[in-house]
């Protein structure tokens, strides 16, 4: 049941993270698994080994979700964009009871002081400021077109055109690790967006597998060395100021639902009044249940040793 459930959570995120504006980190937070994720990213062996249950169908499920979604998702944006940002704004929601109890929880249950909250809703207030910031970038450089690009043609691959595609992949992997920021957001302001979405599908097409996979192989080196390099800069924060990076996470999760709420004026008509509804209904009730689901970890009191 576990390895069906940590596949399941795999997929979405892996789905997540091919949608500008959704954070796969966030969706590690929604499910309650972002600090095993953070500390199984690792070169160390023996850590990898012990958490091999853990890794495996995660890291299955996500190349599965990037797999079969980098298409699937494109067509849900185009035709149904309103609904599936309703259903994404209730996958963030539902997780922020959760996280908000982390922000506050402290060491055997003690009073924060009054500088520690103080600190805590600055820390907040700077996540929700980065992620609106972010949002601006979105419209000023992405246009706000999820899916601009996607009928062009792949390009020829160049040595400049793969330095920025390495540098795209680096920079979002590092995104990635961070709840509220989107990896795939950065790599649409960065313009290889789309080139990477086209060329995920494309490796399954004989005529052009090659072109697709020396334009994905410099995204996926500088996706791992941003991986690896990310996760280690958030263990130490959580480390070393747990209630403040949860705050910084708190406010880019409420920044992510701010930033993926269609409006209401996007709803036209009483029907789709009621489908948007129940999108928001069911990512909710998807993320506070799988909250419950999932087994009691402290985060803010956990420690980087790979439990």
């Amino acid at each position: 049941m576990d390895f069906l459930r940590l596949l399941a959570i795999g997929i979405v995120i892996g789905m997540a993270n091919v949608i500008p504006g959704v954070s796969g980190g966030t969706l590690a937070v929604v499910f309650n698994i972002y600090d095993k994720f953070v500390n199984a990213i690792t070169l160390n062996l023996k850590k990898l080994k012990a958490n091999w249950r853990f890794v495996v169908p995660l890291l299955a499920g996500m190349a599965s979700g990037v797999l079969i979604f980098s298409k699937l998702i494109t067509v849900l944006y185009t035709r149904f964009p309103v609904q599936t940002n309703y259903f994404f704004t209730g996958l963030i929601l539902g997780s922020i009871p959760m996280l908000f109890g982390y922000m506050k929880k402290t060491p055997d249950g003690e009073k924060m002081s009054r500088a520690k909250i103080i600190s805590v809703v600055i820390c907040a207030i700077i996540g929700l400021a980065l992620l609106l910031t972010f949002s601006w970038l979105e419209v000023k450089y992405g246009g706000g077109d999820k899916t601009a690009g996607m009928t062009a043609d792949l390009p020829e691959w160049t040595i400049p055109l793969a330095g920025r595609i390495f540098f795209a992949g680096l920079v979002g992997a590092v995104a990635m690790i961070v709840p509220g920021i989107s990896g795939s957001l950065l790599m649409l302001i960065l313009g290889v967006y789309p080139i990477v979405m086209k060329s995920i599908p494309a490796l399954f097409l004989p005529a052009s597998f090659f072109h697709a996979l020396i334009l994905l192989l410099p995204n996926g080196i500088g996706v791992l060395i941003g991986l690896l390099s990310g996760a280690q800069l958030v263990k130490y924060l959580l480390k070393k100021a747990p209630n403040q990076t949860y705050a910084v996470i708190f406010g880019l999760l409420c920044g992510s639902a701010v930033n993926l709420f269609p409006g209401f004026a996007a709803i036209s008509g009483a029907g789709m009044a009621v489908v948007c509804i129940l999108c928001v209904i069911a990512g909710a009730a998807m993320a506070y249940f799988s909250t419950k689901l999932a087994p009691e970890d402290t985060p803010a009191n956990e420690t980087t040793d790979g439990r």
